[in-house]
């Protein structure tokens, strides 16, 4: 199914809870041993706090409550897909938290796919403030888009190694399959098309 323009459209809400279950089931029996999946609120991540550690979420203050799926290996988070709501950047504040949220994961060591449909407002792009925040030079990056950021080995000027798959989306045209990476060498596809066409079929889209 191509993609909608979710500026015109309602009923995203229910389409990003159906997207998020049917990514669950796509991926839980594409994991390797040891791993697991499951649906979780977004975190905030605290310096002092391990990825996973149960106090790196915050209470939900009421426009915070979206899911994400994660993925850990023996406690820890590995990885995780997050799929961006308008309310995630509507407001300078938004925007703020939520850039800094994404950010964290990759200072954390946790892949990171994030998949944004929505193209307003067209002069806000959470894949810029994070390249940005980062330092890496890449040309601009408007939503809609879905980036997939590897978290690698060490470099030898500290931190670690980023590798970046980046992928514009169109209304009106197909979704990609990315790879989720689970580590250097592991990755589980991700079959965004499939998965978003089913939800929006069960959402009642034509």
């Amino acid at each position: 199914m191509p993609l909608h323009d979710w500026a015109r459209l309602p009923g995203w809400e229910g389409v990003h809870h159906l997207w998020l279950s049917e990514l669950l089931h796509w991926v839980k029996p594409r994991l390797p041993a040891r791993y697991r999946t499951y649906l979780r609120t977004t975190p905030t991540f605290s310096n002092s706090s391990p990825p996973c550690d149960e106090s790196d979420a915050n209470p939900d203050p009421g426009w915070r409550n979206d899911n994400a799926l994660h993925i850990e290996r023996d406690g820890r988070l590995v990885a995780s897909v997050e799929l961006v709501s308008p309310r995630n950047k509507d407001r300078t504040a938004a925007q703020r938290t939520y850039s800094d949220i994404y950010t964290s994961y990759l200072l954390k060591g946790v892949n990171l796919m994030l998949v944004d449909v929505h193209r307003l407002p067209v002069r806000f792009s959470f894949a810029d403030r994070i390249a940005a925040e980062l330092g890496i030079e890449q040309p601009p990056s408007p939503a809609p888009f879905a980036n997939v950021y590897r978290v690698g080995e060490p470099s030898p000027d500290g931190g670690k190694f980023l590798a970046l798959w980046r992928r514009a989306l169109m209304v009106g045209q197909p979704l990609p399959t990315l790879p989720l990476p689970l580590t250097v060498s592991e990755a589980v596809p991700i079959d965004l098309e499939g998965t978003y066409a089913r939800a929006a079929e069960a959402a009642y889209l034509e």
